[in-house]
């Protein structure tokens, strides 16, 4: 099974989502964060997981009479090796991305049936934004996203520490560039 295989499944891509953030977790607490997914299958993709080497148990001890284990994520282990991105087909690509955006609906469904939901309090948003950029000013900011973003993936969970998902999605755009560079108008008041 390839690594795309392995992690596309939807129920797997959450069980991996569940430990982003440097967590550990048990198979109760993540059966109580995926509630809707029947124990027995969600036993069978830890599993799985464990069995790539996605999972690793870092702990072990008995509860009424069973062995719990703990598990972090091994992160080199969660993602599509480069040289299996460039092999796949465009029809492969399509489902890796409806997986993910599927992933990310079933993160807002969740984030929406809290309740009193506040996206500035909660600092939940979405955007769209267009760059213009050549090939070196492109790498020099994914080089500064890095930079930034590094510290704050560092930082492990502490109290008054909330969970925050982050997820990007960069596709080049088939526009070529017009010859004239449009000026954005300001209206007075």
């Amino acid at each position: 099974m390839t690594s795309a295989d392995l992690l596309l499944h939807p129920v797997r891509l959450r069980i991996v989502r569940a430990f982003l953030g440097d967590r550990a977790l048990t198979t109760s607490a993540l059966a109580a964060e995926l509630a809707d997914v029947p124990a027995a299958s969600l036993y069978r993709h830890v599993a799985r997981l464990v069995d790539a080497g996605v999972l690793h148990v870092v702990a072990e001890r008995r509860v009424r009479g069973a062995l719990e284990r703990t598990y972090v994520l091994r992160q080199a282990a969660a993602a599509i090796a480069p040289d299996e991105l460039t092999t796949m087909s465009p029809d492969e690509h399509r489902r890796a991305f409806m997986v993910f955006v599927a992933g990310l609906l079933g993160d807002l469904d969740r984030y929406l049936a809290r309740g009193a939901v506040d996206p500035i309090r909660d600092g939940a948003s979405y955007r769209m934004a267009g760059l213009w950029l050549d090939d070196a000013e492109f790498a020099e900011l994914l080089r500064e996203l890095t930079r930034v973003l590094q510290p704050a993936l560092a930082k492990p969970p502490a109290p008054g520490r909330k969970r925050r998902l982050l997820a990007t999605v960069l596709l080049p755009s088939d526009e070529a560039p017009t010859t004239g560079v449009r000026k954005s108008k300001r209206r007075s008041s």
